[in-house]
């Protein structure tokens, strides 16, 4: 073979192997959500551009792309693909919105959030995730996420009112800090529950009641903090 066809070959298969991981997002997107009920193009299209692979352990990558949670640490996950998009799609996140993350674990919901053009505030209660995170969305270019160490209950107030709130921890009860910080017409999508949890979403109405929403039972880590010394009822 002569030298350039060599050479040709060899770029040909750089550009296989640099493309790899953005065809299986795209089959993920395709079998894992397009498949089911995820029919914002605003959400496909953030998922099929957000390098999720980035976003696991180095030793977990082979799976970043299964139909699955993946530990990250600290006896955290990141949520399966589907969830991720579930709790976007139903959170009606739009361009130029200021969207609240409670729970940033690896960063990845934010950075779907901020691909769809939100300016989002991520709270995370474990400060190394939210160090690693932090890092890692600002070697990716997303400078419109703000991320802080601290207990996602109180939620960001400096910050609010939020068009759309997004926990990624199940609460025994509604966190009222977060209802309170929710603008009128926002959206609050969180797994409510302990040993049996819904993922439920809230919108608050102009008089600022709120209509609850059950979508499906749900299995997340439980949220921490300020949250557990809190009633019950």
């Amino acid at each position: 073979m002569r030298r350039s066809s060599l050479s040709l070959c060899l770029l040909v298969a750089c550009a296989a192997a640099m493309d790899e991981p953005s065809q299986a997002r795209s089959r993920m997107v395709a079998q894992q959500l397009v498949a089911r009920d995820i029919t914002d193009e605003a959400v496909l299209a953030a998922m099929r551009r957000v390098p999720r692979e980035r976003f696991v352990p180095p030793d977990e990558q082979r799976y970043a792309f299964g139909d699955h949670p993946l530990p990250i640490g600290h006896g955290a996950t990141i949520s399966q693909p589907y969830v991720v998009a579930l709790m976007t799609q139903l959170a009606h996140v739009k361009r130029g919105d200021r969207v609240l993350d409670v729970g940033t674990g690896s960063g990845y919901q934010a950075a779907v959030l901020a691909e769809m053009g939100a300016e989002v505030y991520s709270i995370e209660v474990v400060t190394d995730l939210a160090e690693r995170a932090a890092a890692l969305l600002e070697e990716l270019g997303y400078d419109k996420v703000h991320v802080r160490a601290g207990d996602g209950y109180r939620g960001w107030p400096e910050a609010a009112p939020f068009s759309a709130i997004i926990v990624a921890a199940a609460a025994p009860t509604l966190p009222r800090p977060l209802t309170e910080q929710l603008a009128v017409g926002g959206r609050l999508v969180i797994p409510v529950g302990e040993f049996v949890q819904d993922l439920q979403v809230l919108e608050k109405r102009p008089r600022g009641d709120l209509h609850v929403e059950t979508v499906l039972p749900v299995r997340f880590v439980p949220m921490v903090g300020e949250v557990e010394s809190q009633p019950r009822h």
